[in-house]
């Protein structure tokens, strides 16, 4: 009973250290932006655009055809709004400090938050976070908003809880692709190849929705790099064309990745060579 006692206390102290942390991370970001301004904006004008030149392709698209798959031209404005949403997330919370994690590595920075008593991936991850995203996950709710008026097919209370249900789960995935990826560096020296196919994934995954990809790109995209899942499934699941198996292998593909990718960290750190030895 002692021991089991002392446990609980344990996590509940890790737990309150890691928040502790956290905020102080937080109010240091925020500081830090309110004197280097253009900081703030930059993310922002750089993604919006982005996700706004892909609606604009799409309008011409749907000038030409009516569907693509089963999707009409409202299901398609809800997948740019849905994955502008995820990377809106990620570039506001955690990109650009497990962005940083092969550079800490290679510079030897990594000792320092490993001679820490908060978990190292815990400060990597939440060390940088960005409030000039915060205007972009804005954009995208105004962009699925707005697919969601194009639907043909009417809104449910039933499915825009399937729909938030998703967007969480699938924003863990990105997160752990993210670190999978840049865990990489705990074991070779060059990123580069790596980083190279983890953006011509996301690209082509943005303009490009599950239900277009066949044969062996979908069998990359939906296993190898998950990307092709990760909007798809939430507006399936919001339009009423999620089944049980798409939401059993979605799951599945999210267990699947959480294992992968704090076995593969664990064991790059153990493995880690420091630069004071």
């Amino acid at each position: 009973m002692m021991k089991e006692k002392d446990r609980k206390e344990t996590r509940s102290s890790a737990i309150r250290k890691n928040m502790r942390v956290l905020r102080e991370l937080f109010y240091l970001r925020f500081h830090g932006i309110a004197v280097f301004r253009l900081d703030f904006f930059a993310p922002f004008f750089v993604d919006g655009s982005l996700f706004l030149i892909q609606l604009l392709a799409f309008g011409v698209v749907y000038s030409n055809v009516e569907t693509i798959g089963s999707w009409g031209k409202g299901e398609m404005i809800l997948y740019i709004g849905t994955f502008s949403l995820l990377n809106a997330v990620n570039m506001t919370i955690y990109f650009f400090g497990t962005n940083a994690i092969p550079q800490k590595i290679r510079s030897g920075e990594l000792d320092l938050y490993l001679s820490k008593p908060v978990s190292p991936l815990f400060r990597l991850t939440f060390e940088n976070i960005s409030p000039g995203s915060i205007p972009l996950i804005l954009m995208s709710v105004c962009i699925i908003v707005f697919g969601v008026s194009k639907l043909e097919r009417g809104l449910t209370l039933a499915g825009l809880a399937s729909y938030l249900f998703w967007i969480v789960f699938m924003e863990i995935l990105y997160y752990e692709m993210e670190i999978l990826i840049r865990s990489v560096s705990l074991y070779v020296v060059s990123m580069a190849r790596m980083e190279q196919l983890e953006e011509a994934g996301i690209d082509l995954c943005m303009k490009l929705p599950g239900i277009a990809l066949h044969g062996v790109y979908k069998v990359i995209f939906y296993l190898i790099l998950p990307y092709g899942i990760m909007a798809t499934l939430p507006v399936q699941s919001m339009v009423g064309e999620m089944t049980l198996q798409r939401a059993v292998y979605g799951i599945g593909v999210v267990v699947l990745f959480t294992a992968i990718t704090c076995a593969m960290w664990t064991h790059g750190l153990k493995h880690y060579n420091s630069a004071s030895s």
